[in-house]
């Protein structure tokens, strides 16, 4: 492992603030898989990379990535971007989405069998309907949680290709790509998150080394942003125990005194 990769997690707020039930906490561990943020979304299955070297170390707990021992697993590169940010100078990399979205034939299924534009047509307009087939995802169709009901499900899904999301034109956008989307309402979150203030990134310190992005659906469920009685998207849980001091060390007064009080 190179001296500039960063291999344990900022503990964003990513992974604090996801909730995991025991079935699927228990299914992740049959399957030796873990979550990098959101239960059921880029999930990970721990592997050894080199001799006493996992890929991952998942929470006991609540599932989730630990750390990682490789940082950029199944990344590809995020892809040119007509904004400029800092990683048009730096070589930026996510997990893409459609192979987490398609691990049950989701994609081919919504395409082949349902919205090919014959078995189920092309909607007319976006007025809301009820979904008598989508309540997994959208437990009450005419109440989406997300918008306070002034968005409809054709202003992010692509009306005639539903392997695809749209941007304000109509034209399609890639599931590995949400931040496309997101972007056309959150400009201001879109802003921070391009300039690294908002979600999460790991990977080299260095200038110009490579670092992993979180893109927005990795954390966020947008078909349930107004969790319980918050109305907040993110449920809030009790973070992990603070690591081991190291061998020989009784306390972590250092830090507070470098960092100042309060920290």
């Amino acid at each position: 492992m190179t001296r500039n990769r960063i291999s344990i997690s900022a503990i964003g707020l990513c992974l604090l603030a996801m909730t995991v039930s025991s079935t699927a906490l228990a299914e992740a561990k049959k399957n030796n898989e873990c979550f990098e943020s959101r239960a059921g979304m880029t999930t990970v299955e721990q592997k050894e990379i080199k001799p006493g070297l996992v890929n991952v170390k998942c929470s006991a707990t609540t599932g989730g990535v630990l750390w990682w021992g490789d940082p950029f697993e199944g990344t590809i590169p995020m892809g040119d971007m007509q904004v400029e940010a800092d990683y048009s100078h730096e070589e930026a990399v996510v997990k893409p989405r459609e192979p987490q979205i398609d691990r049950n034939k989701l994609l081919t299924i919504c395409s082949m069998a349902c919205h090919d534009g014959k078995y189920v047509p092309v909607p007319e307009n976006k007025d809301p309907r009820p979904l008598k087939m989508h309540t997994d995802i959208i437990p009450d169709s005419m109440q989406l949680k997300h918008g306070k009901g002034g968005i409809w499900c054709m202003d992010c899904h692509h009306p005639t290709n539903r392997t695809k999301l749209t941007d304000n034109f109509g034209k399609e956008v890639s599931f590995n790509q949400p931040q496309k989307l997101c972007g056309k309402c959150h400009g201001q979150v879109y802003r921070s998150w391009r300039n690294g203030l908002h979600g999460k990134r790991i990977g080299m310190w260095n200038k110009g080394g490579k670092k992993r992005w979180w893109l927005c659906t990795e954390c966020h469920n947008p078909h349930d942003v107004e969790q319980g009685n918050r109305s907040s998207g993110f449920a809030q849980l009790h973070p992990e125990p603070a690591p081991n001091l190291p061998k020989g060390m009784t306390n972590a007064d250092h830090e507070r005194m470098a960092h100042g009080p309060g920290h």
